[in-house]
């Protein structure tokens, strides 16, 4: 079966593919809402998807029913969708896939993904994520950059993984164009696990201009850097109405400080982040800020 219906096939100038996927590899919706600014700003327009048949397990990722003009019922499917967009007083344009985390077949995902990269003349991969670490939020975000070709990690100043243990479908994707000879890099944004339900403007920020430093680009960010100072104040008032949240910025922030304290006389993540969220409810936010 065709995976990938193209809608157009634009004629692109030296593209980059950026990619992101709710779930496991989106703490705080942080990556996924970065590639949507980014998509909004240049004006992306949809050129093709990836059809879901394989990759999703409909129990799990279950799609929904709508009413258009209020009488016809359609069933809307998840997605992976592809959109394009000429980067301005560049030379250079950017195609996006942004869809949730498979559940099925990564690895026929991943070479569907990089063989629609290879169609569109795709010169790089970027993948955006972002993951729930013992940070606190009254730091700047630290994101990490990935290459898995060396010559590519000293080009950018980022890391060479050398990471074991469990991945998500950006590992895979990563694997599978390292297999096929095509450039790719991750950005990873650390977000505080006490406060997991919230989005988080300040991790989105961050991974962008990582972006902007990896294309040579410059971007208008004003309202979002207004929307992470209003995210870290509100976040600040919350910490500050609870002691036991308030210990644990406290350790976090001394560990940023000191790298060998240890961390073993708290409590548990889980437990600091159900009474966290419960402080958000109880304010009224329901742990659903709006960025």
């Amino acid at each position: 079966m065709e995976r990938v219906t193209w809608e157009q096939k634009p004629k692109l100038r030296s593209p980059t593919l950026v990619c992101s996927f709710k779930g496991w590899n989106d703490a705080a919706e942080s990556a996924s809402s970065a590639l949507r600014f980014l998509a909004t700003q240049w004006d992306a327009e949809r050129i093709g998807a990836i059809d879901p048949e394989e990759f999703f397990d409909f129990q799990v990722s279950r799609p929904t029913v709508r009413l258009t003009e209020g009488l016809t019922r359609e069933i809307e499917w998840p997605e992976f969708v592809f959109s394009s967009a000429a980067v301005a007083d560049t030379a250079r344009d950017v195609v996006f896939l942004v869809g949730n985390e498979p559940n099925l077949r990564w690895k026929t995902f991943a070479a569907t993904t990089v063989g629609a990269a290879r169609e569109l003349g795709i010169e790089q991969v970027v993948s955006l994520g972002a993951l729930l670490a013992d940070v606190p939020h009254t730091r700047p975000v630290q994101v990490t950059g990935i290459a898995g070709d060396p010559a590519m990690a000293e080009r950018l100043g980022f890391s060479q993984t050398r990471y074991e243990g469990p991945t998500g479908i950006v590992g895979v994707i990563h694997d599978a164009c390292a297999k096929a000879g095509l450039e790719s890099a991750s950005l990873w944004a650390p977000v505080p696990h006490y406060v997991a339900a919230v989005p988080s403007p300040k991790a989105s920020l961050a991974l962008i201009r990582r972006v902007e430093t990896l294309l040579g680009i410059t971007l208008e960010l004003a309202g979002l850097e207004e929307a992470s100072i209003e995210y870290e104040r509100r976040l600040d008032e919350a910490v500050a109405a609870e002691p036991e949240v308030r210990a644990l910025v406290e350790r976090l922030e001394q560990q940023l400080d000191e790298a060998d304290v240890q961390f073993g006389d708290l409590p548990s993540g889980d437990s600091i982040a159900r009474e966290f969220q419960r402080f958000l409810r109880d304010q009224g936010t329901g742990g659903q800020e709006s960025q």
